[in-house]
């Protein structure tokens, strides 16, 4: 009994000598580092806190960095904070997990806000049993392959590339669930898009990867072969998106794997540009010209996104489609809000450049009615609308659908890390880092995605029901008011009056 003692009283004290040796050179190491940083931070001459702070100083970017990720749940209030608040976001997560998503004890929501929108609730709303859903519309009647879908919220452009393989797949298959489309972003059709079995829209950027050749041009017979799969409807022509209109990118040839140059036609190992504009789409004709080829060639309805930065665009362009026959018109629109998104742009973009949503999809809506073309031209809304209000808003102001990148990513469990410009994204949305493309598991966020669509729709619904109409699809000005600065509301009816047609336009151009 003795010798055990013994024995654990010299292992306990080998055991302090060892813990002691450790702490000494941990001790040794943490000031070897403090002096040596203390002699780097006063002596360079780039950064003044850390020259007149030394060490100290250092703390400064480290605590800066963890407000990104503490702030929005320690200091921010629910109505706060940008691009998007915390109340905005816990709609999005409840109505993606498909959980209880009513409130308490009143709005956070400053209801006397200039610029706020209201609807106009009716004395006899519509019972549960009246209710119909979304009426089907068909965009590019004319077409070889006409696209009829009464999907009224969709899935937006997120390239592969821009977003992971996981997320993809999530994305594809939660929109088959769904019944909605998604679109597959400038990064061309990958195997991801088409494993989900949903309904695609394959975007035409300015690089044309997918439909090119390795010069970079158009490609009829990638456009037919992109178009021989029946999960693709449509074709969209992107001019420019919210976040940064008039900004082309380059993926650097590290990342262009043989995976990405397939999907996208261009070389391995090469740098690939993106110009900020369509070299061939000079103005209004060329533009024309080529949703013309796109559409003969593919057979599917064709359109362009856009930013709008003046009306005047608007009437330059619609004159020439009347002047050359309501054929040539763009089987639909989709207009980008000033306050759309992007993984990475520089911020004069994203703050300065092209009008918001709130102004230009009532500007697109009119000048289209003005010229006799809003039941040839479909309306597609996109920028910054991911909560039930934002859609109703949408849908009141003239929009045929709606589509978001944001709302999605949120229902995938983006946290807004403000990582996605980096490899650090850590919930794998956004990241190629396989670590962290772990957390993201397909078959359990394809759920959400469908649970976020249908809890819109349902959501959607009430909203329409409370204003007196069957469906969302019978949203009209009418049924909302915008809160103005002297605290009080006009309606949209008033503040849009829906325009007369112009001198000389038939009313059948469209």
């Amino acid at each position: 009994m003795q010798g055990m003692s013994e024995r654990f009283g010299n292992f306990l004290i080998a055991s302090l000598e060892l813990f002691a040796a450790a702490f000494l050179m941990i001790l040794g190491a943490i000031i070897l580092w403090i002096v040596v940083a203390y002699i780097l931070d006063v002596t360079q001459t780039r950064h003044a806190i850390r020259r007149n702070y030394p060490v100290i100083g250092r703390f400064r970017y480290f605590f800066e960095h963890l407000g990104e990720f503490f702030r929005q749940y320690f200091f921010a209030m629910d109505r706060e904070e940008l691009p998007f608040n915390r109340a905005q976001r816990s709609w999005v997560y409840r109505a993606a997990k498909d959980i209880n998503n009513t409130v308490a004890f009143g709005s956070t929501r400053d209801l006397r806000k200039a610029g706020t929108v209201v609807f106009v609730n009716c004395p006899f709303p519509t019972l549960g049993e009246d209710a119909v859903p979304p009426r089907p519309v068909t965009i590019g009647p004319g077409c070889r392959s006409p696209y009829t879908t009464a999907s009224l919220f969709n899935i937006s452009g997120m390239s592969y590339g821009a977003i992971s393989k996981p997320a993809v797949l999530a994305l594809s298959s939660g929109a088959n669930k769904a019944g909605c489309w998604t679109n597959t972003g400038e990064g061309g059709l990958s195997s991801y898009h088409l494993d989900g079995g949903c309904d695609i829209v394959f975007q035409i950027g300015t690089a044309k990867n997918g439909v090119r050749d390795l010069d970079g041009n158009l490609n009829d017979d990638k456009i037919r072969e992109i178009s021989a799969h029946p999960q693709v409807k449509m074709f969209e022509i992107k001019l420019s998106q919210g976040a940064k209109p008039g900004k082309g990118g380059m993926l650097p040839g590290a990342k262009v794997t043989e995976e990405i140059a397939k999907i996208r036609g261009i070389r391995v190992g090469e740098n690939a540009f993106s110009p900020n504009r369509h070299p061939d789409v000079r103005n209004n004709t060329d533009l024309l010209d080529m949703i013309e080829r796109v559409r003969n060639a593919g057979g599917k309805p064709t359109g362009f996104k856009t930013v709008v930065g003046s009306p005047a665009v608007l009437d330059e362009l619609f004159s020439e489609i009347v002047e050359r026959g309501a054929d040539s018109a763009p089987d639909f629109i989709t207009i980008d809000g000033a306050e759309g998104g992007t993984g990475a742009a520089p911020m004069p973009l994203i703050d300065a450049v092209g009008l918001p949503l709130r102004e230009s999809l009532p500007i697109l809506v009119d000048k289209l009615t003005e010229y006799g073309l809003r039941e040839r031209v479909k309306v597609i809304a996109s920028g910054k609308l991911i909560n039930p209000e934002d859609i109703a808003w949408a849908l009141c102001m003239g929009a045929d659908f709606v589509t978001s990148a944001r709302g999605f990513m949120f229902a995938l469990g983006c946290i807004q890390a403000l990582q996605c410009n980096k490899n650090t994204c850590p919930t794998g949305i956004t990241t190629h880092d396989e670590r962290l493309q772990r957390g993201l598991y397909p078959p359990d966020k394809a759920e959400r995605v469908a649970a976020y669509v249908r809890n819109m729709i349902n959501e959607v619904g009430v909203i329409a029901h409370a204003c007196g109409v069957r469906s969302p699809s019978e949203l009209n000005r009418a049924h909302a008011r915008v809160i103005q600065e002297s605290g009080l509301s006009i309606g949209l009816d008033q503040l849009h009056p829906v325009p007369p047609l112009r001198p000389g336009i038939d009313k059948k151009t469209g």
